[in-house]
């Protein structure tokens, strides 16, 4: 396992980032103006690169990694921070997006777990 944080809270706007199928997270220590547009989660350690491949289950839906922007993995080690992207595109928009498909749109629980597991 890569990594396992628990989801401790969502802010305001991210229902509209959802319509785009789109989540931000964030550590659960972000501004407050960041943590309006997130999804803010524990504090954890990003254990290994995340790639395209690997198993990403947000709230226990399970979606596969398809691209990975080239800051990514910097800025969920560093700030628990990237933008998700639930289009199944192969090639990152964003320096910090990472991309995945599956068959459900996303849902958000507080309290559930954001896990990434190695293809």
């Amino acid at each position: 396992m890569k990594y396992n944080v628990r989801i401790t809270d969502m802010g305001g706007l991210v229902p509209e980032f959802l319509k785009e199928k789109m989540v931000i997270i964030f550590n659960d220590n972000a501004p407050p103006e960041l943590a309006e547009i997130s999804v803010t989660h524990e504090v954890g350690e990003l254990v290994g690169e995340v790639l395209v491949g690997d198993k990403w289950i947000f709230c226990d839906n399970e979606y596969e990694v398809t691209a990975v922007g080239e800051e990514a993995n910097y800025t969920l080690r560093t700030l628990g921070h990237c933008s998700l992207v639930f289009d199944g595109a192969d090639t990152a928009q964003l320096p910090g997006t990472i991309h995945l498909k599956g068959e459900k749109d996303p849902d958000i629980v507080i309290g559930k777990n954001i896990v990434i597991k190695s293809f």
